[in-house]
């Protein structure tokens, strides 16, 4: 699934082609995504200029004068900048055409990604209103997550997770942060000093930064808007590498099941 840093990539990677032009056309191939795409877009957008290019937690914001387009990449969505005379493929649900000659194209193959449309403010719509602070803004700090964590019996890679708490850590740079931070991820969060909060979330910040300069993880279906795959992969430490060595004291890398989702760590170098 695309994370945080790969819907960044997107974000930064899309907004040169799209930023302050004007829709030309809405093309919907397929509608069928985790929610139909509003037949209404194919009216509404054309003539609208795109005037911000945001994102939240994993989803990204295509704001208007008339309202915002909400996007989420699901479990192997990509947005790609095409030619309008770009032909759709297999898997091309809706094309966003602009001005310039342009497009953006949204392809899902698995279909768990959503296009969605409001007229009202975008953060209060009811899948953004109640997401937790960004993990990289001066509002999620070791205080913070200490406060979060306290009386909490769940594991603290589950809390991460919870987007309630902070936004859009997912689960690779959960795995990759507590590695960082020396912190097991089935440890009870509530069991965690403020001391351990604040390592941790600095590790979360400085993970999610160096993954993002690297232009999102190569993981599966994910490419960034070029078709260029991202390189953070490569510095992987721990997710991924059961059995292989630790690169700090070279003990084979643990794998465990937590909340459904597979965990990696170091049982010496995390506690």
């Amino acid at each position: 699934m695309p994370e945080l840093p790969e819907v960044e990539t997107t974000r930064c990677g899309i907004s040169p082609y799209i930023l302050n032009h004007k829709v030309r056309a809405f093309n919907i191939w397929e509608p069928r995504l985790r929610w139909p795409v509003p037949t209404a877009l194919a009216k509404i957008l054309p003539g609208q200029r795109i005037d911000s290019i945001e994102r939240r937690a994993k989803y990204l914001l295509l704001g208007t004068g008339v309202g915002t387009l909400i996007i989420h990449l699901g479990m192997s969505g990509s947005l790609r900048i095409v030619t309008a005379e770009s032909a759709p493929q297999t898997h091309d649900h809706v094309d966003m055409i602009m001005d310039n000659g342009q497009g953006l194209r949204l392809r899902d193959p698995r279909r768990f990604g959503a296009v969605l449309w409001t007229a009202q403010d975008p953060y209060q719509h009811p899948l953004l209103r109640h997401i937790g602070p960004e993990p990289l803004a001066k509002a999620f700090r070791g205080n913070y997550l200490h406060s979060a964590c306290r009386k909490r019996r769940c594991a603290i890679k589950t809390l991460l997770m919870n987007a309630h708490v902070v936004a859009g850590v997912g689960n690779i740079y959960a795995s990759e942060a507590l590695y960082h931070a020396g912190i097991r991820p089935g440890r009870a969060a509530g069991r965690l000093s403020r001391q351990d909060c604040k390592a941790l979330a600095a590790a979360i910040k400085s993970t999610l930064k160096q993954a993002i300069r690297a232009g999102g993880t190569t993981l599966k279906d994910f490419t960034n808007s070029a078709g260029q795959a991202g390189y953070f992969s490569q510095s992987l430490r721990v997710y991924g590498r059961q059995d292989q060595p630790c690169g700090r004291c070279g003990h084979p890398i643990k794998r465990k099941i937590i909340a459904q989702r597979a965990s990696y760590y170091c049982p010496k170098c995390q506690s």
